[in-house]
């Protein structure tokens, strides 16, 4: 009877798991969904129940990102700076290596008037994103990194604005758009990649139950 019993709570736990798994998840894409089109008070209110139900969550292969990161990104898009600079060093204290957010970071630094120390933020994660994209793209180059950045729109912005940030020269008009337009590509990017990744192994399927 305890043996029954246990079992019951133990698949009851599981369930409640999966149905928390799912909710977490559909609020990251409801928010994604909803920051790329612009709808950014709705898509932050996805990214902070997301972050309030895990706050370690992370996002997407194989591009991961943290939900700090979106959190950091929509703040910044309504021009809630203080917000976003917390939520932003929150996602690299917890991943240095987020690139994204410190881009965005750097955006915030400079549009709070640390534009020297938002500088080195923001060519730090520009180059971050940059090299990135030149390994995936060369590394996977036979899988799925064929479908990310294919015309290179996104990394020859990158090298742009790091040749003009070796310059010393700054626009900072330009630079500041390019890197808010570069936070929506990269997202436009990972569905996309995904898609034509997913079309591929559906040709692939279809093309291997053909044969004889």
């Amino acid at each position: 009877m305890k043996t029954t019993y246990s079992m019951i709570v133990l698949l009851f736990v599981i369930f409640l798991s999966g149905c928390a798994a799912m909710q977490l998840a559909g609020d990251v894409n409801s928010g994604r969904r909803a920051f790329i089109i612009g709808k950014n008070e709705e898509a932050v209110a996805y990214f902070r129940s997301a972050a309030e139900k895990n706050p370690n969550y992370f996002y997407g292969t194989p591009l991961r990102q943290g939900i700090w990161s979106y959190v950091g990104r929509t703040e910044y898009a309504l021009g809630r700076l203080p917000q976003a600079r917390e939520a932003l060093e929150r996602a690299l204290a917890t991943n240095k290596q987020e690139d994204i957010a410190r881009l965005y970071l750097g955006l915030t630094l400079a549009r709070q008037g640390e534009r020297q120390l938002g500088l080195k933020e923001i060519e730090g994660g520009l180059a971050g994103i940059h090299g990135w994209l030149e390994y995936i793209t060369q590394a996977h180059r036979f899988s799925f990194g064929q479908f990310w950045d294919p015309s290179r729109e996104i990394r020859s912005t990158i090298e742009s604005d790091l040749a003009m940030i070796s310059g010393k020269d700054i626009e900072w008009q330009r630079l500041i758009g390019n890197g808010e337009w570069l936070g929506k590509r990269i997202e436009e990017e990972s569905d996309f990649a995904r898609l034509q990744e997913s079309r591929e192994w559906s040709r692939e399927s279809e093309g291997s139950s053909d044969e004889p």
